[in-house]
C-alpha cells in the first residue's frame, strides 16, 4: 500500500509532502487499518479551511480524500503525523 500526504496552509503557507510504502514492513497491517479508517472519514472535495489552518490531501493506493484542521478525525491526525514523520 502506498500512502501519500500533502499538507498545505498554515501561518507560513509552506507545502509539505511525504509518502510511505507499506509493502514488506513488519507493521504493514497497522498502517493499512489506520489508512482505511482515515480515508473512510475523508471528503471527496477540499473542505473550507480556517485562517492559518492546515489542509490535507491523503492518497491511499490512488484514492484521494481531503480534510482540514480543526476537523480531523483521530485516525486522520494519526496517519498524517506518521506519514509526515516517516515518509520521504
Amino acid at each position: 500500500m502506498r500512502i501519500r500526504v500533502r499538507r498545505t496552509g498554515g501561518f507560513a503557507g509552506i507545502e509539505r509532502r511525504a509518502e510511505v510504502e507499506t509493502s514488506g514492513r513488519s507493521d504493514a497491517q497497522e498502517w493499512h487499518s489506520l489508512a482505511e479508517r482515515a480515508v473512510a472519514a475523508g471528503r471527496d472535495a477540499p473542505p473550507a479551511v480556517v485562517p492559518d489552518g492546515f489542509s490535507y490531501e491523503i492518497t491511499v493506493d490512488g484514492r484521494t480524500v481531503y480534510c482540514a484542521d480543526p476537523r480531523l478525525t483521530e485516525e486522520q491526525r494519526a496517519l498524517v503525523s506518521r506519514v509526515l514523520k516517516e515518509g520521504a
